[in-house]
Formats: structure tokens, C-alpha cells, sequence
């Protein structure tokens, strides 16, 4: 984030009061009430959870317990039986919702397809069957690596019907990638397609899974079952590679639900870390299911007539919570969109929201950036009156894109729910509740109801009022994430063990810096780890310096993020090189394609910069504080006396 950007959200006084016809109707509907169920929720947070997930969901078997903490390992409703699968489908047919259109999609073309409860349900169950007929039985992992198109979702609740693990990896990301989740993972059988649109041409999604698999790179996949989507020929791999479409027409649209330990693993999704290998955040049943279902309910104030369009990608977590589990559990109709705004559209999200009359709309700042360099044209073009409430995801917003938003997308009468929150989270954790909390733009405002958040310094003890520190979070949640996949060391390094309390206890780090204003209100400041996020996607510097060090030509890499007014966040790389090599324009193009290669075209460095050397302590640690003043040609500042040579600063300042 930029100084400009902190200066101005530091300086932000502005309030806006949820409009009072939001209020009645909502879910939530005061400040007074909202800090009453959130005191309920800390005082007493067993009877909070177990009260909601005895109202909120069906279970084939009520839980012993509802929380068993061993810090900082967190079981919730022990001993309770349900499936997610259910949650979001079986009981819709029975509660006046079976003829409710489920799931609407679009094509990139602009080819549509619109599912019913019924419907869905029919189709999730013949998948589920073809997955079974597959060999694949409860505690197996799937790969799903798909473009948006109805057939992911259809995957993902298929997987967790029958108890399988799903691992979505987005369709963005490189085979190299792919090979590499999936082998941790230990997938058994891959979910893919021929191809999927994006941005007006075809991306060889199969093409991919071939490259990820080929050498018996991937020993433990069987199959890959492959949608149909674009027609364009494919490279099918006698006895392993399988036609979804062929199949399904011996599948029976009969397949009862899984009955789930409440514990048992959900899904595993990777997310980029501070070292190379991203980490297999482990979901679980019970907790996962409850917290995206209430947040979905509460922060979006569902409603039964309400057409939820989250803009992200199903191989991110937002769109796991928002788009399939937390909309369809809670019985709305949720949109997925395969395309996204382009030269020959760039009012297609307009278009969609005024085709399908949406109300409410849940995006990234990078897109509503972008949006306002397009013009208001765009948008005033189109009829978006069907609008009544707007969501911001992925980054902080700065004030002036969530003014721009509320005033021309939202017409000044939507909230803005500005939500923060993690893969590791589940769902969000930091949001306003439309109907009853007050907004400040650029702030994430308040807790969601059992969420003990706050901002502190390295021994755990609370900053001062508008003083930056770690955002923190001090008792567990439900949508907590359990573990990471085979390595519970790093699960207890990575989000335990940074903040060291003098009382012993364990405290969630998040990896943010944030401060808290004089009204309780919090300011996420960004990441304060070697995490960049661009557009909303999260990298890891080591994951992105790991690639440029694989090519022949390079020696050293150093990564570090820039700011950059659409994307929040952009790539320059500084590398030495291998003796014999030389800079040139052809290299910096031969290594930027390089890591898209191994790792995805969101991962590409905006610059690239070669220097002799890099500056690190003497210990040899790189210090990229350096770096990323030197990117953002800002002057370099604070302490350099543990540098050891600072002459390398002056060359890199100059090219030399």
C-alpha cells in the first residue's frame, strides 16, 4: 500500500449510517443488537456456535461436545455427523426451494445454462456416482484444476457427497503448479476440461494437466475425468484420460449423502507461503459448514429472493465460501461467470447484473479500479437498480475506490460490506453487518460475532489507539483452519508462534499489520510477511524467486512487491546472474515467461532488474525492506548498519 494511500485512509473521517428501509428488514438489524450477540458470543462462546448450528444446519447426528481446544489444535462439534453436500442441496428439495433456480451461469461467449435445486442436486449425484464407479472412496483426494463453468461446483460437491477431498487449484496456475499440489495432496483422481474461455481466447486447461502429469510425474493419479467445454482437441490418454459427458449417461441421479464426522478433512486448498512450498490449508466438515453458511447469511443479510454474484475464481477460497458453499447452503441463487472484463466487453459485469437483476455484488478493489479508470459510462449504461447491497474482497480498499463504488455502482443507497479474512479462515472475520454497523470507507470496521480480533506488538500485548501493529486473533472459530496437510510443525510456526505472549497462550497471527481507531474500528495496513498480493492474489516471494532461480541463467533472485495503483501490489525481481550471461531485453523477457511457466501468468514480474549483487546482512539474509524502497524509487531508509556492503545499494540506486 502506498504512503499516499495510508495518509489518506489515516485522515478518513467519514460515516455512513445503514439506510434505515436496509435496517428493518435485515437479517441483523441495529448496532444494539449486534454488540449484544457479540458479547453473547465471546462471554459465552459454546451455547453462541452450538445454538447456531443446531438452528442453521441439518445433522444426521448431534455432536458430544461443541468445542474441544487443545491449543493450537481446535476441534468443533465432536462427535457430530452431517454433509455439506446435504447442506447445500437435499434439504432445499423438501423446504419449498426445488424448483428454485440454484445456480445461474454464463459463458465468456455468452452461452448460459441455469440449474435448479433439483436440478443441481440430479447432476451433483451422477457425478458423484461416476467418481465411486472411478474407485474413489471417503478420504481420497481429488484434483480439481477447471475454468468457471458449471462442472467445477458440480465437482466440488460431488467430491464432498461421498467424502472425498477436493483440492481446487486454479485454472491460472501453471502445470509446473499443478503437479506440484497435487503430489503433496496425493490426488488420486483429476477433475479437468478441455479448455474454458478467458478474455476472448481458449486456455488449454488439459493441455496443462497433461504437461503436470506426464513421466508419471503424479504416481498417485488414476484418472482424469474430462468436461467438454470448448470442443478443441485434446490429447486423451488411453484408460486414464475419461469423458465426463460420456459417463454420466449410465450415472445414476441417485446418490445419498456421506454421513461426515464433523472433523473429518473437507478440502485442503494451497495458499502461497513465505517459503517455496505453498502450504495445504486443511478445512474440516462441521466448522467449515457453519461459519461460510452465517457469514454468508449475516454479512451478505441473505435473503430467499436475493441473486448473489461473487466475482472470484472457485479455485480461491472466496469463491469456495461465497460462491458455492455459503450461497447454496443458505438456499440463494448464486451466479458464476466464466469471462471477465476485456477489450471487446468491458461492461460485462454490467450486463450480467442488469440480465440477471442481482442484488448483491461481491468483488475484488483491484476490479473496481479498474472499473473507475474505464468511466462511469460503463456502468450508467446499464440498469443496476436491482443492486442492494455491495462487497469488497482481497485486499484493503483504499477510500477513494469505495466512495467510487458506493456512489456509482451502488447508487448511494447499497452498503458497502468491506470484508477481511483468509484462506485460513474459512470466511470472513472482519466485516460490517449491513443492516447494523456503520461504515467508514477503507475499514473492515468491526468482528464478526465470536471473533476475538486485535492489533498488538510481538509480545502479544495491545498498540495504542490508531498505532499500527499484528492483526491478531485470540480464541478459535469454527471456520478455522486445522492444520496444514502432513505438517502440523508448520501449522504451529507459521500462524502460532510469531507472537510470543508473556502469559504462554497461543495467539492466531494473521500476517497483517492493522490498527484500530478510536471507535473500535479496524484498518487492515496489508501483509508484514514476504507475501505479495497482486490483484488479491496472494504469492509467495520465495515461490516466485524459487522459479527465476531454476532457469540456467540465473544465480540469485530477490522478489518484493511494488504498489500499483490497479493491482494493489506488483512484481519486480532482482537478479544476478550466472557467469557467461549477460542483461538484456531478451533475457528480461525469456525469465518473465519463465515464471509463468512454473508457476502462472498472475505470478509474471512487472520488472525485472540485474545487479552484481544483493543487499543482505552480514549473516547473508537479503534485506528487503531495501529492495522494495529501491522498487517504489522511494528513498532507502531506516537502520542499513547491518548491511554488508552498502555500496550495493548506490549501484543498484544507479543501473550499475
Amino acid at each position: 500500500m502506498s504512503q499516499a494511500t495510508i495518509e489518506s485512509i489515516l485522515q478518513e473521517e467519514r460515516l455512513f449510517q445503514p439506510p434505515a428501509e436496509f435496517s428493518q428488514a435485515a437479517h441483523i438489524k441495529s448496532l444494539e443488537e449486534y454488540q449484544r450477540i457479540y458479547a453473547k458470543s465471546v462471554a459465552e462462546p459454546e451455547v453462541f456456535w452450538g445454538e447456531l448450528a443446531e438452528q442453521e444446519l441439518h445433522w444426521f447426528q448431534k455432536w458430544d461436545k461443541v468445542r474441544d481446544w487443545q491449543p493450537p489444535f481446535a476441534q468443533w462439534f465432536v462427535g457430530g455427523k452431517l454433509n455439506i453436500s446435504y447442506n447445500c442441496l437435499d434439504r432445499h428439495l423438501t423446504n419449498g426451494r426445488r424448483d428454485k433456480t440454484a445456480l445461474i451461469w454464463e459463458g465468456e461467449p455468452g452461452d448460459s445454462r441455469t440449474f435448479t435445486y433439483a436440478e443441481l442436486h440430479q447432476e451433483v449425484c451422477q457425478m458423484a456416482n461416476v467418481l465411486k464407479k472411478l474407485g474413489l472412496e471417503k478420504g481420497d483426494r481429488v484434483g480439481i484444476y477447471m475454468p468457471m463453468i458449471p462442472e467445477a461446483a458440480i465437482a466440488m460437491l460431488a467430491c464432498v457427497r461421498i467424502g472425498a477431498i477436493h483440492t481446487v487449484v486454479f485454472a491460472g496456475f501453471s502445470a509446473e503448479a499443478l503437479k506440484e499440489r497435487l503430489v503433496d495432496a496425493q490426488a488420486k483422481i483429476v477433475i479437468t476440461a478441455d479448455g474454458g474461455w478467458r478474455k476472448d481466447v481458449i486456455v488449454p486447461v488439459k493441455e496443462q494437466v497433461n504437461r503436470a502429469l506426464a513421466d508419471n510425474g503424479v504416481p498417485s493419479v488414476q484418472n482424469v475425468l474430462v468436461v467438454k467445454r470448448t470442443d478443441q482437441k485434446v490429447n486423451m490418454i488411453p484408460e486414464r484420460d475419461l469423458w465426463w459427458h460420456e459417463l454420466r449417461q449410465d450415472a445414476s441421479t441417485d446418490c445419498p449423502a456421506e454421513p461426515m464426522d464433523s472433523e473429518d478433512t473437507l478440502f485442503i486448498l494451497y495458499t502461497s507461503g513465505t517459503t517455496g512450498k505453498p502450504k495445504g490449508v486443511v478445512h474440516t466438515v462441521g466448522g467449515y459448514s457453519l461459519y461460510s453458511h452465517i457469514t454468508t447469511k449475516w454479512i451478505f443479510d441473505v435473503k430467499d429472493s436475493d441473486i448473489l454474484w461473487c466475482t472470484a475464481d472457485v479455485g480461491w477460497i472466496t469463491g469456495h465460501s461465497y460462491i458455492i458453499y455459503g450461497p447454496l447452503s443458505n438456499g440463494a441463487t448464486t451466479v458464476m461467470y466464466e469471462g471477465a472484463p476485456r477489450s471487446s466487453n468491458p461492461g460485462c459485469f454490467w450486463d450480467l447484473i442488469q440480465k440477471y437483476r442481482v442484488t448483491i455484488f461481491y468483488t475484488a478493489p483491484t476490479a473496481i479500479r479498474t472499473f473507475m479508470k474505464m468511466g462511469e459510462e460503463l456502468p450508467k449504461a446499464r440498469d443496476l437498480s436491482s443492486l442492494r447491497l455491495l462487497g469488497s474482497v482481497g485486499e484493503p480498499i483504499n477510500p477513494t475506490a469505495w466512495m467510487w463504488y458506493y456512489r456509482v455502482i451502488g447508487g448511494k443507497r447499497c452498503p458497502v460490506t468491506d470484508t477481511w479474512w483468509q484462506t485460513e479462515t474459512g470466511g470472513a472475520m472482519i466485516s460490517p453487518l449491513p443492516g447494523a454497523i456503520p461504515t467508514k470507507p477503507g475499514s473492515a470496521t468491526l468482528p464478526f460475532p465470536g471473533i476475538v480480533a486485535d492489533v498488538v506488538d510481538l509480545n502479544g500485548n495491545p498498540v495504542g489507539e490508531n498505532q499500527g501493529g499484528y492483526l491478531v486473533i485470540h480464541n478459535p472459530w469454527p471456520g478455522m483452519l486445522r492444520n496444514v496437510y502432513r505438517n502440523p510443525d508448520r501449522y504451529r510456526s507459521t500462524y502460532w508462534e510469531h507472537i510470543s505472549p508473556k502469559d504462554g497462550k497461543y495467539i492466531y497471527f494473521t500476517g497483517d499489520g492493522a490498527r484500530k481507531d478510536q471507535d473500535g474500528y479496524f484498518w487492515i495496513m496489508g501483509r508484514v510477511d514476504d507475501v505479495i498480493n497482486v490483484a488479491g492474489h496472494r504469492l509467495g516471494t520465495m515461490e516466485v524467486e524459487s522459479a527465476l532461480v531454476s532457469h540456467q541463467a540465473v544465480s540469485e533472485a530477490a522478489v518484493v512487491g511494488r504498489p500499483e495503483e490497479i493491482k494493489g501490489e506488483e512484481i519486480v525481481a532482482f537478479v544476478t546472474l550466472e557467469e557467461g550471461y549477460f542483461p538484456s531485453e531478451e533475457l528480461t523477457k525469456e525469465l518473465k515467461n519463465h515464471v509463468v511457466q512454473e508457476i502462472g501468468v498472475i505470478a509474471r514480474p512487472s520488472a525485472i532488474r540485474f545487479t552484481d549483487a544483493l543487499p543482505k546482512t552480514r549473516s547473508g539474509k537479503i534485506v528487503r525492506r531495501v529492495l522494495r524502497d529501491l522498487a517504489a524509487g522511494k528513498e532507502v531508509a531506516g537502520d542499513l548498519s547491518t548491511l554488508e556492503d552498502r555500496s550495493v545499494i548506490e549501484q543498484l540506486r544507479s543501473g550499475t
